[in-house]
């Protein structure tokens, strides 16, 4: 069996990556806590940006990243006069065993003061994560997050089924993947609902698939809707870009729908492939599978793309030779090779899954080296839903 080495948290889970997390609640205490992360070696800060309502989907996605194992410590920093707490966030969190500590800046007497005791927190914490010791692991214990985004018409010859092949492996090894964008589902559910383990599995893959047509519809957008660089890629139709977006997940059984709303948050149960009921927007895509638990993302790209994360790696692919080339600085791994001739499918899925375990093992991707850190949490319209009839 292939092993990676990480790191064990009080709650079992293992986090391929140590960081020490600053969650802003709200976006009116995010400039003082990136002033706070910033000061300290492996700390990051995040934010949401949806008003300071204590909206279900924004704690859970919050509360997610606080709880993905990637996260050593979490440091909470709050204004005062907020619905969504810290306190709320620090009780999801703090039964996984973590540190976790809440500042409250009306409460401190200013940023300059809470920003001194905090920076003194993660001072210390750092200091402790530091004497960590990696150690061996299964495969069983890695989840990734496969997404897609600027598509082209290499996107589904090259890099989709390549990393559709990693992630075969991967699971064939006892792991899990995650695989999230309904939007770019559309027109497949047929052939999705084939994979599934269960009659209910395949009930819900049309229901996910179908609510977001209808979203799209609502909004006087056609579902046949690609965005201009989709076109410009050579992709006609969204069925096409569909067809080849669901290669990227691999062949194996389906397991389940990841429902994410303001009733549920869920995480996979057992290992294999899930789908989430996500965004077809690639940031927010991503931060929904990585508070789900992934610890690492595979990321294809045909027209190129510059895409980090706050706490996951991400591994950018792509099938086209001239972004490879043009793009070498963002892109990981050239999946052209295949459509040139001069590597096999296999071939290039095999180096896929490599880099995966490479980077469980601490190397960093071009996204990390950069420092690039995206992070963004999406949140549909409840009123909208309610007129759609999908709550």
């Amino acid at each position: 069996m292939t092993e990676f080495y990480g790191y064990q948290r009080p709650n079992k889970q293992i986090g391929i990556r140590n960081h020490l997390l600053v969650i802003a609640p709200i976006d009116c205490s995010f400039e003082p806590a990136k002033k706070i992360a910033a000061q300290v070696d492996g700390a990051v800060a995040v934010t949401q940006y949806h008003g300071c309502g204590k909206d279900p989907v924004l704690v859970n996605n919050l509360v997610g990243t606080g709880l993905n194992p990637n996260v050593a410590a979490v440091l909470i920093i709050g204004l005062g006069c907020e619905t969504l707490t810290g306190d709320i966030l620090a009780e999801g969190i703090r039964p996984s065993g973590k540190p976790v500590e809440i500042l409250v800046i009306q409460e401190e007497g200013g940023t300059i003061k809470t920003q001194e005791k905090a920076v003194r927190i993660l001072q210390k914490w750092a200091q402790e994560i530091a004497e960590y010791k990696p150690e061996a692991f299964q495969m069983n214990k890695l989840t990734l997050a496969v997404e897609c985004g600027g598509s082209d018409a290499t996107s589904g010859l090259a890099a989709n089924p390549a990393v559709g092949l990693a992630c075969d492996r991967l699971i064939d090894e006892g792991g899990t993947v995650i695989f999230s964008e309904p939007q770019e589902m559309i027109g497949t559910q047929h052939i999705l609902s084939r994979r599934a383990i269960n009659k209910k599995v395949a009930e819900d893959i049309y229901i996910m698939i179908d609510r977001d047509e209808a979203r799209l519809k609502s909004i006087g957008v056609d579902s046949r809707w690609m965005s201009a660089g989709n076109i410009d890629g050579g992709l006609t139709t969204i069925e096409e870009k569909s067809l080849g977006a669901i290669r990227k997940g691999g062949t194996r059984p389906i397991q389940g729908v990841l429902w994410n709303d303001w009733e549920r948050f869920d995480r996979p149960t057992h290992q294999g492939l899930w789908l989430q009921d996500g965004t077809g927007w690639d940031v927010p895509s991503v931060t929904h599978m990585v508070a789900a638990g992934a610890q690492v993302v595979c990321f294809t790209s045909g027209q190129g793309s510059t895409t980090g994360h706050a706490i996951a790696p991400v591994i950018k692919i792509t099938g086209n030779q001239a972004t490879y080339m043009t793009m070498e600085d963002n892109m990981d791994i050239n999946a052209g090779t295949i459509l040139d001739g001069s590597e096999s499918l296999n071939s290039v899925g095999n180096r896929i899954y490599d880099t995966i375990i490479k980077t469980a093992n601490g190397k960093k991707t071009k996204a990390e080296a950069l420092g690039y850190r995206d992070y963004i949490v999406f949140c549909r319209s409840r009123s909208a839903e309610h007129m759609l009839g999908h709550c």
